[in-house]
């Protein structure tokens, strides 16, 4: 079970470095930024990191590719239950990518 396990985290981690920032063409950036203000994504950052919750972007850190920082935004939504739909999950990280990450 172990093993499956890790061959799927390997996979899909290759998989995310396939991927690039690739995944946020098309995203609506209008709308990814208007999700960020509307659920007061800011607000809970600066709650959990002080200041004005830009240092919880850390490109150097853990998330490390697009696809991981898409799936940061999914995880998100859903811990928050903010029922957002792919595409506008899509939209808040692809705007994320733009302003603090510059993933390619």
């Amino acid at each position: 079970m172990k093993t499956a396990l890790f061959a799927l985290a390997l996979f899909v981690h290759v998989l995310a470095q396939a991927q690039g920032a690739d995944i946020f063409k098309g995203a609506d950036l209008a709308l990814g930024a208007r999700l960020i203000a509307d659920n007061k994504c800011a607000q809970c950052h600066a709650s959990k990191v002080g200041g004005d919750g830009n240092t919880i972007y850390r490109p150097q850190g853990r998330i490390n590719t697009a696809a991981l920082l898409r799936g940061m935004v999914e995880n998100c939504s859903t811990q928050l239950n903010l029922q957002l739909f792919p595409e506008e999950v899509t939209a808040i990280a692809a705007v994320l990518n733009r302003d603090h990450y510059k993933f390619k």
